[in-house]
């Protein structure tokens, strides 16, 4: 086999049109939106894809701002109850079963004896 016959027969090195790649850019642009994702779905290794992003004139910055700005949401918080100060432990231990309430300001003591019991 000469080196010329060679080269047909080896494998070709793929390549896309200038229209084709500014698609998949503009489609990674999208707001959530993965390389991943949108290289999977045409086709492409996801390292090419995430070089064509970079070196596009606009690199990795979204072309639209997200759509839902996070706004304050007020939540109603109810009175205090007289139990809002206290823990409460209910457990069961094979046939054994106890209730434990303990005091909100000792909380590191209530998860040292916890862990004492549990062993």
């Amino acid at each position: 086999m000469d080196s010329e016959e060679g080269l047909k027969l080896g494998r070709r090195r793929r390549t896309h049109s200038d229209a084709f790649k500014a698609k998949v850019i503009e489609e990674c642009r999208h707001p959530g939106m993965s390389i991943a994702a949108v290289a999977l779905a045409n086709g492409l290794n996801a390292n090419l894809l995430r070089r064509w992003v970079i070196e596009s004139p606009q690199g990795m910055v979204p072309s639209e701002a997200p759509s839902a700005v996070p706004a304050f949401i007020p939540v109603a918080m109810s009175d205090p109850s007289p139990r809002d100060g206290e823990i409460l432990i209910e457990v069961q231990r094979g046939a054994t079963q106890i209730k434990i309430r303990w005091p909100a300001a000792s909380a590191g003591d209530c998860g040292a004896w916890l862990r004492g019991w549990l062993r």
